[in-house]
């Protein structure tokens, strides 16, 4: 078992290289730590704002020395035919300063991708609408007299609990503040009773995820939620029951919080839709900006959040708000961008269908992007991803046992995982200093994914500790 000294020391080190990581790439930021989502449990930790550090120069470069294709073929060959992957696995390593190819193995085949689909979701969304959109969830007069209508504007966060379970910058739109300043636009107009209407009209298609109604991963997917739809909504970062009709149960929460505040709500809120023309607006409440909610949906893995930043997307570009027109709107974003999608071809945001295509090729691409001084509007789609050993879906692994330890604290990436699939993409430093990105993407194999997922994890411990610009 590691001391509390070396504990201590490797946190410290942890904290380091999380600096350097974002000061290399964009300089200094601010965020939220984030433990475990539904695959685990749920930590917070506010960061604060880190100075740049002085980095020495190595080898000559302060970047690192350059890596070779064959220091990378030395490591990562022997490691990809570990029987626990199945088969070998669809990887691609490239440097992320300049996006030179340093590694493929079956780069262009298009692999199921689990929840690394979530780091081209995170692009999207930080390139449309943009990391400082923020989702309003709105009360407005009814086109009846005596009728007011909630209208969802697509806001994953809010919440009815009193949001003292968050911290940061990460603060979620609250439904009692909403319920206040409804009340109070209702009393200064002499208003005691009410007619509630919810309006959920701004999707269109299927709200139930191809997985099927009734998972535990994810609520269906409507305008307006409180809670991600929990049926205990202080179950926070875990797999929980949903409820089936969430906009109808949010409007519920709602209409007591009225209730308590002297209002009477005639009769059970009812489906219903905005006055078109733009109503006047009684009170409203806004969702963290996007860049806040890319950061939790990858720490955690938050798959009602990927669906709704996704169709987030799809509006900004004007696709209709669906799993649909998400993935079209994504695809014409990334293309923009300059992102080859050659095979790839995805069903939804977050990586739950498993008909969900990416090839490594695509995330290499996308996370380099994400990396370059040309898009600091991207800095988040890096500083959300979990690091290894400490924080998010990778907080329980790189442990002493796992034969990755070494790259704790080092490797940032985004996890995913499926039945027979295990996947892996993000940033490493190599040993001479020199960001790589990567991903791993394994889908062929059975049994037991511990294995293959330790497997995977060895993998990106051997970029780590690579030399890879002199002799591997």
């Amino acid at each position: 078992m590691p001391s509390v000294r070396s504990k201590a020391v490797a946190a410290v080190l942890a904290a380091v290289i999380l600096a350097v990581l974002a000061t290399l790439v964009h300089g200094p930021w601010k965020g939220t730590r984030l433990a475990t989502g539904p695959d685990g449990d749920t930590q917070r930790v506010a960061s604060t704002a880190m100075a740049p550090p002085v980095l020495a120069p190595v080898s000559g470069d302060p970047a690192g020395a350059t890596p070779t294709d064959a220091g990378i073929q030395a490591v990562l060959g022997p490691l990809m035919k570990a029987t626990a992957l199945g088969a070998p696995p669809a990887v691609a390593v490239v440097d992320a300063l300049t996006g030179r190819a340093l590694f493929g193995a079956n780069q262009e085949r298009a692999a199921t991708p689990a929840s690394t689909t979530k780091i081209t979701t995170a692009v999207a969304a930080l390139t449309a609408p943009g990391p400082d959109h923020r989702i309003a969830t709105r009360v407005v007069p009814g086109a009846t007299p005596g009728t007011i209508v909630l209208v969802g504007g697509g806001d994953p966060t809010l919440t009815a609990l009193d949001g003292r379970q968050y911290g940061g910058r990460y603060q979620p739109a609250r439904l009692s503040d909403l319920a206040v300043a409804t009340v109070a636009a209702l009393k200064a107009a002499g208003t005691t009773q009410v007619r509630l209407q919810y309006d959920t009209t701004l999707y269109t298609g299927p709200a139930v995820h191809p997985i099927g109604a009734g998972n535990e991963n994810i609520a269906p997917v409507v305008s307006l939620m409180a809670d991600e739809g929990r049926v205990d909504p202080s179950i926070v970062g875990k797999e929980a029951d949903r409820v089936q009709t969430p906009g109808a149960d949010a409007a519920k929460k709602f209409a007591a919080m009225l209730k308590s505040s002297g209002i009477t709500v005639e009769g059970a809120p009812a489906a219903g839709t905005a006055p078109a023309g733009g109503a006047p607006e009684l009170a409203s409440v806004q969702s963290p900006p996007v860049s806040a909610m890319v950061e939790q949906m990858l720490t955690v893995s938050d798959n009602d959040m990927a669906e709704a930043l996704l169709r987030q997307v799809a509006i900004a570009k004007g696709q209709p708000a669906s799993f649909q027109g998400g993935t079209v709107a994504s695809r014409q974003v990334l293309e923009g961008l300059g992102v080859t999608y050659g095979a790839s071809d995805l069903k939804d945001g977050s990586g739950l269908d498993k008909d969900d295509r990416l090839t490594p090729q695509t995330l290499v691409q996308t996370l380099t992007l994400a990396a370059s001084p040309k898009h600091p509007e991207l800095r988040w789609a890096l500083t959300g991803l979990p690091i290894a050993g400490f924080t998010g879906t990778l907080a329980d692994r790189y442990g002493q046992s796992s034969g990755a330890a070494d790259a704790a604290g080092v490797v940032r990436a985004k996890t995913g995982s499926l039945t027979g699939v295990s996947t892996l993409s993000g940033l490493v430093r190599d040993r001479d200093g020199r960001l790589l990105a990567f991903a791993i993407l394994a889908d062929r194999f059975t049994g037991d994914p511990g294995p293959a997922r330790a497997a995977i994890d060895r993998m990106a411990s051997a970029l780590a500790g690579c030399g890879c610009g002199t002799a591997g």
